[in-house]
């Protein structure tokens, strides 16, 4: 792996991991209960990213399933909460 590309992944991740820090910081302190389903969804969208660029780093096709699981995961849960919160209910 060269330098360069070597350098770009750690710089994605540090730039990751900082936005990931400050998504859980509008999850604990969010004023409403929206700003802290945007904050999750955001979480949930950064750990996929992550999982992608460990597997460029590692050159395995298992972080891409695991990040693929995280996408449909998080995009369930986002639609759950948002209709929790619009009607109350989840289930009808």
């Amino acid at each position: 792996m060269s330098i360069v590309l070597f350098a770009a992944i750690v710089f994605a991740l540090a730039c990751y991991a900082l936005g990931m820090l400050l998504s859980l910081l509008r999850l604990f302190r969010g004023p409403s209960a929206q700003d802290r389903v945007l904050a999750m969804d955001l979480i949930a969208t950064i750990v996929m990213l992550m999982l992608m660029v460990l597997a460029i780093r590692y050159r395995s096709a298992v972080y891409f399933e695991a990040a693929l699981l995280i996408a449909i995961f998080g995009f369930v849960s986002s639609a759950a909460m948002a209709k929790f919160l619009l009607r109350g209910e989840v289930i009808e």
